[in-house]
């Protein structure tokens, strides 16, 4: 490995400096034949570092994790989990490297994590290594739910490896590298409390308060305060997953971030016809992680972070439970207050309208899209015109055309705002056969599919000429859709 100051890029250790029992340092695999695939400026700029000097072959080495900045120490980092609901005490980063902290232009402090660098000792039986497709799809996703205003981990760039990578075929390796307010996971509590070490599980916790709950610190029980806090950043970001359609796919506690941003970029999709039951992921025969089971799903890995915690909350165990359970008892109705106020967005509703009155107008309109097979994004776009007297592109979508009239003629009849509806409802989102097409494209080498689709997800309330491909829903042809998580 390489040390070299590059030029204005300096990498903090704190998460390897506070918590070194959670951090095995480690060496990113060299890359044989580093090539740029995509780069996000705009990021880079944030991060107050040069985009030309990225692309240069320093830079490229910098983000396969072969150049190191002086002060740095790349770190594998050690969690743990439930995957599809079992417990495996020691995950841990198997193909990923935390290089270091980065403070941005704003002050804020960030992780710059890499996926794809070679094994580390919590490979188990993994190569470690990543392929150009999986990577784009987190790039790309991930760019997406940032233009939608959801919180999520960033994509800084995709740089092809020059080493094959072997999965059912040979295939391009890559590396991804990731920008996070940090990579803090229930998994991460979890290992902590597995260890048995509760000074290391104290330690861990005041560094998440530090990092993004600074508020719990000042409270009477301020690790009872960050579990709520945890709650709440949960709460509404699950809400904001189902006001899009998207389905995560691998919901395991190891991918819940204590920040509230979504990580981990698996087998996810956007959801096209309507139906809760939705499964993309290749490996979740049960349904478990389906688009309707989303926020259960969410409170279940909660109560495995207040397990974890329990020490931390009161010395009485008994007493610390019953805090945990009534803290917990929190995200539901904080789930259900951002969903509907959500709805009510998309729907244009006005403000005071009667909870009974939204929630009836909900409950009609799922089932009929339910029904119908309605595909989500483009109907609630389409809803826009309806509002502006234009009901045709959205009753198009129906086959109950009766139940869709009775609909929107109660709906309309509550004065919706349509421009206050354009700016929370998408026109373009990252179709599934889209992404597919510009990812197959790129693993041959052509660019060109996955630049016109960045282009159209990055401005994605923004009708304009020359997309309407990037609005519409998959071909009849397209069939059954699935993802794989790439490993």
């Amino acid at each position: 490995m390489s040390v070299a100051p590059p030029p204005t890029v300096i990498l903090g250790d704190r998460f390897a400096g506070e918590l070194g029992e959670m951090a095995l340092p480690w060496q990113a695999e060299q890359a044989p034949d580093p090539r740029l695939l995509v780069l996000n400026e705009r990021l880079a700029t944030e991060l107050g570092w040069d985009p030309a000097w990225l692309r240069s072959a320093e830079g490229l080495r910098l983000l396969v994790g072969n150049l190191v900045p002086a002060g740095a120490t790349p770190v594998a980092q050690a969690y743990a989990g439930h995957q599809f609901g079992g417990f495996v005490p020691r995950l841990g980063d198997g193909r990923a490297l935390l290089l270091g902290e980065v403070v941005d232009a704003d002050g804020r402090l960030r992780d710059l994590h890499l996926k794809g660098s070679g094994r580390t000792p919590f490979a188990r039986g993994g190569d470690g290594l990543a392929a150009v497709g999986p990577m784009l799809r987190e790039y790309v996703v991930s760019e997406a739910m940032h233009a939608l205003g959801i919180p999520t981990t960033r994509s800084l760039a995709v740089v092809a490896t020059g080493r094959p990578v072997y999965r059912e075929t040979v295939l391009p390796g890559a590396v991804l590298a990731r920008v996070a307010s940090s990579h803090l996971r229930v998994g991460s509590f979890q290992y902590a409390r597995a260890t048995g070490d509760v000074d290391l599980l104290r330690r861990l916790a005041d560094h998440a308060i530090a990092r993004h709950h600074a508020d719990a610190g000042d409270t009477e029980r301020p690790y009872l305060a960050l579990f709520e806090a945890v709650v709440a950043a949960q709460a509404s970001l699950v809400a904001r997953w189902m006001l899009v359609g998207f389905v995560h796919g691998v919901m395991n506690t190891d991918n819940m971030t204590i920040s509230g941003e979504t990580i981990d970029y698996g087998p996810c999709a956007f959801m096209e016809a309507f139906d809760p039951a939705t499964v993309y992921s290749s490996i979740d025969h049960g349904g478990r992680y389906a688009y309707g089971n989303q926020p259960v799903v969410a409170e279940w890995n909660l109560a495995r972070l207040a397990e974890a915690l329990l020490p931390l909350i009161d010395d009485d165990h008994e007493r610390a439970i019953e805090l945990a359970v009534e803290s917990l008892g929190t995200f539901r109705p904080l789930y259900n207050a951002a969903w509907s106020a959500g709805m009510r967005a998309k729907l244009g509703l006005p403000e005071g309208l009667e909870d009974a009155v939204a929630t009836s107008l909900f409950d009609e309109l799922l089932t009929l899209l339910q029904e119908n097979h309605v595909d989500h994004t483009s109907f609630f776009r389409a809803l826009g015109a309806a509002a502006r007297n234009d009901a045709e592109p959205a009753r198009n979508l129906f086959l109950d055309l009766a139940g869709f009239d009775g609909w929107v003629e109660r709906w309309r009849g509550l004065g919706p705002d349509a421009a206050a509806m354009d700016r929370v409802n998408p026109v373009y989102i990252p179709r599934n056969h889209l992404v597919e097409e510009a990812l197959d494209a790129a693993t041959d080498d052509d660019l060109e599919p996955l630049a016109r689709l960045l282009d159209a997800v990055s401005a994605p309330f923004v009708e304009r000429p020359g997309l309407l491909r990037y609005a519409a829903p998959a071909p009849q042809d397209f069939g059954a859709y699935r993802t794989f998580c790439g490993t």
